[in-house]
């Protein structure tokens, strides 16, 4: 029997129950793609983070219970406050080596970690009507299309308001972003994001849609660095901050649970 240490965190907060939950998994060496997908499935969490020790640093990869994904900003997140809390990291900035999107680091500072990303562009498209009927919306702002569709839209309040029919939904092609300017004192933006092919109706807090919010409103607004806040039912904030081709965001994190795995000797080949 091979025991695996366990961790769920709750990321973009310093609260339980608020933010983004992850399970974040240390690993000695790579399981088989299929273990890594099946405990991702016994966890039921909308993402997994797997990491391995390098001499550089970290590998990391993530999993949704569909399958691996190319970027996780909450995930990472929760993988560099387990590292940080609990495996006496002596440094303050983590060095992470991905398949997809090349190098990231976590830097923390006091209570708060930042995530240096990469930024993620996108266009102006004419609004796909399947896009506004899943919605329940019959005109928007501006649609872009870069990682997601981002739908622009008047006020918080309509963001807020939002119902989406996801079973429609499912009919995209795109995972779906919507945002507006913020209404709360202090914060410049807000959004929230629907993903349900990927087994997630709304992502309680997501990094990766940032990398492509923070280019789209440092332009709109004319400024560097921005306070935004995710306004889903559990909610969570991301200090936000545009370098060039480069995105930081920033965010807090809770320990929820710690355990072990247990898997036998026969599933890990």
């Amino acid at each position: 029997m091979q025991q695996i240490d366990f961790y769920m965190v709750d990321a973009f907060t310093d609260t339980t129950f608020g933010g983004n939950a992850a399970a974040v998994c240390p690993l000695t060496e790579w399981l088989p793609d299929e273990t890594l997908l099946s405990m991702t499935r016994q966890h039921n969490q909308s993402e997994t983070a797997f990491f391995i020790t390098t001499d550089s640093g970290f590998e990391l990869r993530w999993f949704t219970t569909e399958g691996e994904i190319n970027l996780c900003g909450h995930a990472t997140l929760a993988t560099a406050h387990v590292i940080f809390e609990y495996l006496n990291y002596p440094e303050a900035t983590i060095h992470f080596d991905t398949c997809f999107v090349g190098p990231l680091t976590v830097t923390r500072n006091g209570d708060w970690l930042t995530l240096d990303f990469p930024a993620s562009g996108s266009e102006p498209v004419e609004p796909p009507q399947l896009l506004l009927d899943c919605l329940g919306i019959s005109e928007c702002q501006e649609v872009r299309l870069g990682r997601t569709y981002t739908v622009l839209l008047e006020s918080q309040a309509q963001v807020e308001a939002i119902n989406p029919d996801f079973e429609l939904m499912r009919k995209l092609d795109q995972k779906v972003c919507v945002t507006a300017p913020a209404q709360i004192e202090g914060y410049d933006f807000v959004s929230r994001f629907f993903s349900p092919k990927a087994a997630l109706n709304e992502d309680p807090v997501t990094g990766s849609s940032h990398t492509m919010l923070i280019p789209y409103w440092g332009e709109k607004l004319g400024k560097t660095q921005m306070l935004a806040r995710q306004v889903s039912q559990r909610g969570g904030d991301i200090r936000c901050q545009l370098l060039g081709d480069r995105v930081l965001m920033s965010g807090q994190a809770t320990t929820y649970l710690i355990g072990k795995i247990l898997l036998r000797k026969e599933i890990l080949r």
